[in-house]
């Protein structure tokens, strides 16, 4: 999956992006962090499962939108 949460902010780290990149970590997925977005691979389970928490928890903790992409990758790590 790929995702990003708003609103960005330049000066610090807000507590809406902690909170998501603490799930994905919880989650046990693998995580990499680009300059517009966040990417984490996991089994199926362990992805819709942290996407569910993900939505849940990063509005709790003030996000004002939130992007999500889902991608199924096949056998050679292409998406099918």
């Amino acid at each position: 999956m790929e995702f990003t949460t708003e609103p960005f902010e330049l000066d610090s780290f807000p507590e809406h992006a902690a909170t998501a990149r603490k799930v994905v970590d919880e989650a046990g997925l693998a995580v990499s962090v680009g300059p517009f977005g966040t990417g984490a691979e996991g089994d199926a389970e362990q992805v819709l499962s942290a996407v569910t928490k993900l939505l849940r928890e990063t509005l709790d903790a003030g996000a004002t939108r939130i992007s999500v992409q889902v991608s199924v990758l096949g056998e050679e790590g292409g998406t099918r």
